[in-house]
């Protein structure tokens, strides 16, 4: 078939489900969305091209799909035809977790029922939510106990020492207790599975882990629960996994051969934040003891199995030490006197290297530490090659090889963490696009953002040594979209400030030529469904205690007047605390405060509140402004406490601004307004779920209406009809 004959089947088979199934009916938005999909993948160069063809074609869509269009079915059931057709996969990556189950529980299921050929389809998770057979048999004191500290490191160790005696006991019953549900078959072995989700100092240490395993050497592996799981991967047509699997595990081919697949990024505004946090990295300057407690495994181990390469292992531990030692020192010579000034405020004291220009006296001691981390991993390597083809050779000391292969792998991460944050310590800066105003002239560089920290841990000082990324399209350009042959991104938000520009930048997608960008409206009369109050206060919103007190006022006189549901999103805990307090006798059983009660049950009396014909109101924070669907009563009202700015006052955003200023651009304009943009319409977005939904959205910040920047702001959101209310 032809990539015009692949486009026009899938779109056909686009159809056939809305045409067969009960309470669809045409969407116009939607079926441009589904055309844009098939169109993108039909025309992808998929798998290894032979030496004589030409170059691969890639195709990208970037679509915003308002809500009410129904993306999910608008790429699902094009994707997967085209897939079928064309012999591929199709993976799924979204950015919550009750998203994937919607597709996997829902929307997967219903389509598989319509489409006019089946498909599989199975959800991805990381490692770390299985249990490892091998670790939870000995924690249950089912297998060999003598030595089970060296599973672990030794400050875990100590810690799970020093617990009181009841606590320890209440442990070895719950890793007996899922050792039976396991072996009954009662439970999967999943984490999420449990009826109460262990808290993750419990669940850590018998947790499936990838440096830790043998993989088919392993004497449990046949009863595997993760590779179990993987199974249904490889016999699954559709796989549903997230932005934090994607990303971690490229090159690990633990999902598909991006390079040979289709890709949907659902959700996909989250991506660049995900992609600094996956592309960062850090290592502990001061605690050290993991050092020797590696080097004497790796040089018991490797004799065991004959390895020469162990001679060097005592050479690059001591100097991996030394050079440890030396860079704690001289971050305390450095900028001690500025983290303890801080140590009284809340987390972590920290201090941000300007420009990313390391002082000079640093940069011998991380290239030392950089060379010997890489020595050091070397001679792991080689002994993890032997272990293995012991293994292989002698398969009934399996269960004995792979326990010391354990012992090896639970502190090898902390050698790979000294690596990488060494080099990237050390790394000046990394190429990238010229600014969007610049003329031909060779863009300047960009640093990485470096800073440390320095926290009490008890007695002890612990420092930490911190490196990223600070554009996270550049990261994504080397990483993912050098992989990427055919990819859809889509979210109801992607546009910022009326244009795809901010977005496309953040996501190393700018001026890219294989990229087509689709705004695809939502059916929704939002002039005449919603409306929009500029509530105006007296006060400048900069002033902030005296702006919260003027808005609480107002927003209490609101509230008294809310029929059914309400929604009220803060930008700060202090504003909230303030609302609270001053809630009157009536109001006060109305309101359901965030993590007063777990998110489920909040959300559930909510909504048996409104059933009943009672109001009810939900106070929340920024993570109550995305992902709420609560359709029709459950949310006429959207209260906006005030515009939800993200100043960049993390490191890596400090790093960014500072780049920006001295290149002479201003990170306001391109940082801050995009985001707050993507995000205040994430917040209003919240008013309106369905064509039937009358709502009105309240903010009570004057900047929306009466400065050049809210205009901008305005220009992103729905296009609700606007009633701006003077101050009283």
């Amino acid at each position: 078939m032809s990539s015009t004959q692949w486009a026009t089947s899938a779109l056909q088979a686009f159809d056939q489900v809305v045409q067969s199934t009960t309470g669809l009916r045409e969407r116009a938005g939607q079926r441009r969305m589904a055309e844009q999909v098939a169109h993108t993948f039909s025309a992808a160069t998929l798998g290894k091209p032979a030496d004589d063809d030409p170059e691969p074609t890639r195709a990208i869509a970037v679509i915003q799909a308002g809500t009410g269009v129904g993306k999910s079915l608008a790429y699902c059931a094009p994707a997967i035809a085209i897939a079928l057709a064309r012999g591929t996969r199709v993976l799924i990556s979204t950015a919550t977790v009750a998203l994937q189950e919607q597709l996997v529980h829902k929307d997967l299921p219903a389509l598989a029922a319509q489409m006019p050929q089946p498909f599989k389809f199975a959800l991805a998770k990381g490692r770390g939510r299985y249990v490892c057979k091998l670790k939870l048999e000995r924690l249950a004191g089912h297998g060999e106990v003598a030595d089970e500290d060296d599973f672990f490191p030794e400050e875990e160790a100590a810690a799970r020492a020093a617990l009181p005696r009841h606590e320890t006991q209440a442990r070895v019953e719950f890793y007996a207790q899922i050792a039976q549900t396991l072996a009954r078959g009662v439970w999967d072995g999943d984490r999420d599975a449990l009826d109460v989700p262990p808290a993750p100092e419990v669940w850590g240490p018998v947790s499936a882990q990838a440096s830790a395993c043998t993989g088919k050497y392993c004497p449990a592996f046949t009863e595997c629960v993760y590779f179990e799981q993987r199974k249904t991967l490889v016999n699954a047509q559709v796989i549903v996994a997230n932005h934090d699997l994607l990303l971690s595990t490229l090159g690990a081919r633990v999902l598909p051969e991006l390079d040979n697949c289709l890709l949907v990024l659902d959700e996909a505004h989250h991506l660049p934040a995900t992609a600094l946090d996956q592309f960062a990295c850090s290592m502990d300057v001061s605690r050290l003891a993991w050092i020797d407690h590696l080097a004497s495994r790796g040089l018991r181990i490797g004799t065991l199995v004959q390895v020469s390469e162990i001679a060097d292992i005592p050479d690059h531990a001591a100097r991996l030490r030394q050079g440890l030692q030396d860079v704690a020192r001289l971050v305390m010579d450095l900028y001690g006197q500025a983290l303890r000034d801080q140590t009284s405020t809340w987390g972590p004291a920290r201090v941000r290297v300007p420009r990313g220009q390391l002082p000079e006296a640093l940069l011998e001691p991380l290239g030392n530490l950089a060379h010997h981390a890489a020595g050091f991993l070397d001679c792991l390597r080689a002994i993890s090659k032997a272990l293995r083809t012991e293994m292989r050779d002698k398969p009934d000391e399996a269960r004995r090889l792979s326990t010391l292969y354990a012992q090896l792998g639970m502190l090898a991460p902390r050698l790979e963490e000294v690596h990488d944050t060494a080099q990237l310590l050390l790394q000046d800066s990394t190429p990238a696009d010229a600014p969007p105003q610049a003329s031909a002239e060779t863009p300047p560089p960009i640093p990485s953002a470096k800073w440390f920290t320095l926290e009490m841990d008890g007695p002890f000082i612990a420092v930490k040594a911190c490196a990223s990324p600070i554009l996270p399209g550049a990261a994504l350009r080397q990483h993912l979209w050098s992989s990427v042959r055919g990819a859809v991104l889509t979210s109801a938000t992607l546009t910022s400030c009326g244009d795809f520009d901010f977005f496309l930048r953040e996501t190393g997608l700018h001026a890219d030529p294989s990229v087509t960008a689709l705004e695809v409206p939502s059916p929704f009369d939002y002039a005449a469904q919603g409306t929009l109050i500029a509530a105006e206060t007296r006060t400048d919103p900069k002033n902030a205690a005296q702006f919260t007190t003027e808005m609480v006022q107002a927003l209490l006189q609101d509230l008294a007047q809310v029929r059914y549901g309400a929604l009220v999103l803060f930008t700060s805990r202090e504003q909230m605390r303030q609302a609270v307090d001053g809630l009157s006798s009536t109001l006060q059983p109305l309101v359901l405060v965030q993590n007063k009660l777990p998110r489920t049950k909040l959300l559930q009396r909510h909504r048996e509140r409104v059933a009943a014909g009672q109001p009810s109101i939900i106070f929340g924070m920024q993570s109550f402004g995305e992902g709420l669907d609560l359709p029709g009563r459950l949310c006429e009202s959207v209260f906006i406490t005030k515009l939800p700015f993200a100043p960049p006052d993390d490191p890596v955003g400090e790093a960014r601004a500072e780049w920006l200023r001295a290149v002479g651009r201003d990170p306001f304009s391109e940082l801050v307004v995009p985001a707050t943009a993507m995000r205040l319409a994430q917040w209003a977005g919240r008013a309106i779920r369905t064509e039937e939904d009358q709502a009105h959205v309240y903010c009570y910040d004057r900047r929306l209406t009466r400065t050049a920047y809210g205009q901008r702001l305005l220009a992103g959101l729905p296009p609700f009809t606007v009633v701006q209310r003077a101050a009283t």
